[in-house]
């Protein structure tokens, strides 16, 4: 049912975990779980999905009983018998696992990133394009000027940081409570297309990003988003000239942080129906693009060619998930289904309903009828 995802998700994987490793090998270097939120990778995922279990289950369970303790365990057999079937379960095992797969070797061949090219960057290019598009003016020098208030230098920084808790969050969110199972594929292949298309544009042009190249136009930032800049900045040092063993994340073109807020938006948009929620997510994105300029992280061409990659991904990821756009690919519905969760004629998901016998009888007749007056 779900074969071109099985096949995208595990292509991806397996071509950026070889990827990693063969370049790890040719430069005498090691592929390393990377450390994040909740701690290292093999960790974190495991962690969150025990979590999201735990979340799903007990206190469902607990408001249903209405204090009546006695009922717990019979809510929670009902919630793991109609919820945590063999389909839910394999999207859960193969999408976190492709995903954080993907994640760990994306980390892993962008700290390899000077290793491989060395001197070569297009900084020097992209901050011209930049001038050029700010009419002579730095774009740093003109946000600062328009956005320079402590309050929103403060939002868009805690805006930035929440983006890296988030990433590994809300993939266990859409695989694990995602109504349709289809919508879990669509984000997960959608997440592990982009994160491989960022890794390559890396490499086809690469550069470190203005606040590194351009230190001095950034001199005046003081958030919680300078400092992880800073912090990024030295274990770039350290790994490039102190003989460290870790991972450093110092790369600019494309903006995955663009890439990957834009794909939450477009998820939330075609998949969940609260429109507060689309509100929020695409302020969510608007407010990243900011950040990723007014910091210094990204160039403008990085964040264009974030949107790009996200839009790629989203789209190849529905067709492969089974998503059918209409024509101006404004609304979509999923043409794939499981046993809990039929469709209705119109292409879209439609909770589980048993019909009386009695009242489809009459219908069915109907039906019938029909069919053989077109016969004859």
């Amino acid at each position: 049912m779900y074969r071109r995802a099985y096949v995208l998700l595990i292509g991806v994987a397996a071509t950026m975990a070889v990827l990693a490793f063969v370049t790890a090998l040719s430069l005498g270097r090691s592929v390393i779980d990377p450390e994040g939120f909740l701690g290292p990778g093999w960790l974190r995922f495991p962690l969150l999905v025990g979590l999201a279990l735990f979340a799903d289950l007990v206190p469902r369970a607990l408001w249903g009983a209405r204090g009546n303790f006695s009922k717990v365990p019979p809510l929670v057999k009902e919630r793991w018998r109609e919820h945590w079937t063999r389909e839910r379960f394999t999207l859960v095992a193969l999408g976190i696992g492709c995903f954080y797969v993907t994640y760990a070797c994306y980390r892993n061949l962008k700290s390899f990133l000077p290793f491989v090219l060395g001197d070569q960057k297009y900084d020097a290019e992209l901050h011209a394009l930049d001038r050029i598009l700010f009419l002579g003016n730095d774009p740093s020098a003109v946000l600062h000027t328009l956005f320079g208030f402590t309050w929103f230098e403060q939002l868009i920084s805690t805006i930035y940081l929440w983006y890296l808790p988030l990433v590994p969050v809300l993939v266990a969110i859409w695989v694990i409570w995602s109504r349709n199972i289809s919508f879990g594929y669509w984000f997960v292949t959608s997440q592990v297309i982009a994160w491989s298309l960022g890794t390559a544009t890396y490499y086809m042009l690469p550069a470190l990003g203005p606040k590194f190249a351009f230190p001095w136009l950034y001199t005046d930032l003081d958030s919680g988003a300078a400092d992880l800049a800073d912090s990024l900045f030295y274990s770039r040092i350290d790994v490039l000239w102190g003989g460290g063993e870790g991972l450093q994340s110092t790369a600019a073109f494309a903006s995955l942080h663009t890439a990957i807020t834009l794909l939450w938006a477009l998820m939330v948009q075609y998949t969940v129906r609260n429109r507060v929620l689309h509100w929020v997510m695409w302020v969510n994105f608007g407010l990243t693009i900011i950040a990723t300029l007014y910091f210094g992280w990204h160039y403008v061409a990085d964040d264009i060619a974030g949107a790009m990659i996200a839009v790629v991904a989203f789209y190849v990821g529905g067709v492969a998930s089974g998503q059918r756009f209409d024509r101006r690919g404004l609304t979509s519905h999923p043409t794939t289904t499981t046993s809990r969760i039929p469709l209705t004629p119109d292409g879209s998901d439609a909770d589980v309903r048993v019909e009386d016998p009695a009242e489809a009888a009459p219908e069915a007749s109907r039906l019938n009828l029909r069919k053989r007056r077109t016969a004859r």
